[in-house]
């Protein structure tokens, strides 16, 4: 017996249900886009890595928030989409460079994300068991790129990473970069969206919900969460891609523990499973820290630490979550 789709999917469906996240993440695009022309060059470099980061993010929520499973290894994906694109994009130069190293950069975490997804998913790990062998995963990973010195440069990693370049122009300065990723950013915000709004958003949330129940009616729950996660790894390698094409470097770090962690971190304070949390949480934390560092680069970790506690017992679905808490109870609204 083959299930049966429900719901059309597309923006209608997307404005239905999520109307209120899509809108604010809307105005906050547009507030971006309006305000670049009055940054400065270190506030335009700054919010350009949010965005780029903030699509990291969107990645992991889209598996994490949907299917329950947590990844704390997904910074393997982003390394590797930023490293497949510095090994890349030079060897051609060009358009066609930057098409080929954005495409090795998207491809290769989806091949990566599908091998290791299917030995896990299709074994029938899931859980903490999961999180566990992803977090061994990323640790693997750190120590590949370091050791590796050939190719990845090893603790120095990869200078001089090119620009991108897409039909004779050229993405060198810091506004430029920033629309780049912003406009990335939109872009796969609307397409994870839709997916969630619509039949797929539907069936994860159901092997979410009851794995068991959802494989009675009919669904290959292993394939959908395999999907999923190479879908996952494709957005955080073009995210890895946009931060080597921008920033010029790739360092090991960027598939490391510390990366993983500061990605969950993201999600976490914007709120898990809403998409548009995790961007904002990313662009929250992330000024936090810039601030915090200017006066006391020791006093950062203290500080998140402290305020991640204190998140934690207030907030624990979230800030956005939270935030609409309080609204519904300002305007006397029932909770939806």
């Amino acid at each position: 017996m083959s299930p049966r789709k429900t719901g059309s999917g597309g923006l209608g469906e997307l404005f239905r249900k999520d109307r209120s996240h899509t809108v604010i993440f809307l105005v906050l695009a547009v507030l971006v886009l309006v305000a670049s022309p009055y940054l400065d060059y270190y506030n335009t470099t700054a919010v350009r890595d949010a965005a780029i980061f903030g699509l990291f993010a969107l990645s992991l929520d889209y598996f994490w928030g949907k299917t329950g499973q947590l990844s704390f290894g997904h910074a393997v994906f982003f390394g590797v989409g930023a490293y497949a694109y510095a090994l890349v994009a030079p060897g051609l130069g060009g358009t066609a460079g930057s098409l080929a190293g954005l495409g090795a950069a998207v491809a290769l975490p989806v091949v990566v994300a599908g091998v290791i997804g299917y030995f896990l998913l299709f074994a029938g790990i899931r859980g903490d068991f999961f999180t566990i062998v992803t977090l061994a995963l990323g640790v693997i990973a750190q120590q590949l790129a370091i050791s590796w010195v050939a190719v990845t440069g090893g603790d120095a990693g990869l200078v001089g990473v090119p620009p991108l370049t897409l039909g004779g122009f050229v993405f060198f300065s810091p506004t430029s970069t920033l629309y780049l990723a912003l406009g990335t950013l939109v872009l796969l915000y609307f397409v994870v969206a839709i997916l969630s709004a619509g039949h797929t958003g539907k069936v994860l949330t159901a092997i979410q919900c009851n794995e068991t129940r959802a494989r009675s009616l009919g669904y290959d729950t292993s394939a959908e969460l395999l999907k999923a996660l190479m879908l996952s790894a494709g957005i955080a390698g073009l995210a890895g891609a946009l931060y080597a094409a921008t920033s010029g470097i790739v360092v090991p770090d960027l598939v490391g523990l510390l990366l993983s962690t500061e990605v969950i971190m993201w999600v976490v304070v914007g709120g898990r499973g809403t998409l548009v949390g995790p961007v904002v949480g990313t662009f929250l934390v992330m000024r936090f820290q810039q601030e915090i560092s200017s006066v006391s680069a020791a006093l950062w970790p203290l500080v998140v630490g402290v305020g991640f506690v204190i998140l934690v017992f207030t907030a624990p679905n979230g800030l956005l979550p939270w935030l609409g808490r309080m609204g519904r109870r300002l305007t006397g609204g029932r909770k939806a």
